[in-house]
């Protein structure tokens, strides 16, 4: 009974893991959320909004706290300038954000430029508003891409360029000369930029720079983020848009016939987040090195050839020389019932018919990649390091 162009999506790779995790008593480290909760400030926001009567619709803009609490992190942090009367919108989540862009501004038959490996709620959203993602790789270990491909995505039904930094799988944060072509390339061909910056305070090493701040964006480009990753409340789904009234006018049109609105108690307490001093959200990204710095030595010492990223929650791994033969996702099927483990296979974040090939398998790119999530306790990361070390 599914629409042609959603049979592709019928579940997720996350459903499919976590529920194998469950079944096999396995430690997850495939989907992305932590093992611990976030602030107990923010818990006692949100508590006490509940008791204070804060439970209905809230405005489909957003709470005015966090509409403003939005507009002042944007200001400060990077320096754009944001009207809170029609140049912010609170979606449920950055998944509804993205998907809310593109119902509102494709039509059928355009594309959008995006690169991959990509977040698979992309291409989702892509087909659910009838586009077509054009597809540029990256490539490890330093997850580069070739100028001259991404020049050639752009194109005549080029409508939206999709930029997701830091990146989801494979942590890169894009320097700014990638940044400045992508820019250019888009005011070259009158092309819209949507942005998801959901790791924005989570980079380890190197700059986030948001593509609003560059020459000739600001007036193309909605920017898109959330609390969930930052503050650890993945489950709170409060996120956010902002770029020019014109823009964010079409989202919100499409936005108020999915959710109309989302949690106001939740709202409030990232308003209170948000407002934290840079010096408190610089602490939730430093943690977070740590349980990097931890779960990737100890995969390099067990032999995985480890791509070590500079921002999110994940790591990417090649498991060519751990398990010879195999591909990611059957090593992803059995890890659960050898070790005890659940990972992601990366080839699920491939799609468009990959070409590159691995210099050490000879498969398909992605076909040997695996992603792991270190957002978790470190006894926990720990203990799946121990496990795997009997995958031999």
């Amino acid at each position: 009974m599914l629409a042609t162009r959603l049979r592709p999506f019928t579940t997720t790779i996350f459903s499919e893991m976590s529920e194998l995790a469950l079944a096999t008593g396995s430690l997850n480290l495939g989907q992305g959320f932590p093992d611990t909760d976030g602030p107990a400030e923010m818990v006692r926001v949100a508590t006490e909004a509940m008791a204070a009567g804060r439970n209905q619709y809230p405005p489909s803009q957003g709470v005015p706290e966090l509409v403003n609490a939005v507009v002042a992190h944007q200001a400060s942090w990077y320096g754009l300038s944001v009207a809170p009367e029609d140049e912010v919108l609170v979606t449920t989540g950055a998944t509804e954000a993205i998907a809310a862009s593109f119902l509102a501004l494709c039509e059928p038959g355009d594309e959008v430029v995006m690169f991959e490996p990509s977040y698979d709620s992309y291409a989702a959203c892509a087909a659910m508003a009838g586009a077509t993602p054009r597809l540029v790789r990256l490539h490890p270990p330093d997850w580069s891409f070739d100028p001259d491909a991404l020049a050639a995505a752009f194109g005549p039904r080029t409508r939206l360029a999709l930029l997701n930094s830091p990146h989801n799988p494979t942590g890169k944060v894009f320097t700014r000369a990638e940044l400045t072509q992508i820019a250019e390339l888009c005011c070259a061909h009158d092309v819209l930029a949507v942005t998801d910056e959901v790791y924005e305070h989570l980079v380890f090493d190197g700059t986030h720079v948001p593509l609003a701040t560059l020459p000739g964006m600001a007036e193309r480009t909605l920017s898109i983020s959330s609390g969930g990753k930052t503050f650890s409340f993945t489950g709170w789904k409060v996120g956010w848009v902002t770029g020019p009234a014109r823009l964010v006018a079409a989202v919100r049109a499409a936005k108020q016939f999915l959710t109309y609105t989302s949690g106001a108690p939740f709202q409030l307490a990232i308003a209170h987040g948000l407002a934290a001093t840079p010096d408190v959200i610089a602490r939730f990204g430093l943690d977070l090195k740590a349980k990097r710095d931890l779960f990737c030595d100890g995969l390099v010492k067990l032999g995985f050839t480890v791509y070590r990223p500079a921002a999110t929650y994940f790591a990417t791994t090649d498991i060519a020389s751990i398990a010879p033969g195999l591909q990611a996702y059957e090593f992803c099927r059995a890890l659960p019932q050898r070790c005890g483990v659940v990972a992601i296979p990366s080839s699920v974040f491939y799609g468009g018919g990959a070409t590159t090939r691995s210099a050490t398998m000879g498969l398909p790119a992605g076909q040997t990649l695996v992603r792991w999530a270190f957002c978790k306790r470190d006894e926990v990361l720990k203990d799946a390091l121990a496990r795997l070390a009997s995958w031999a």
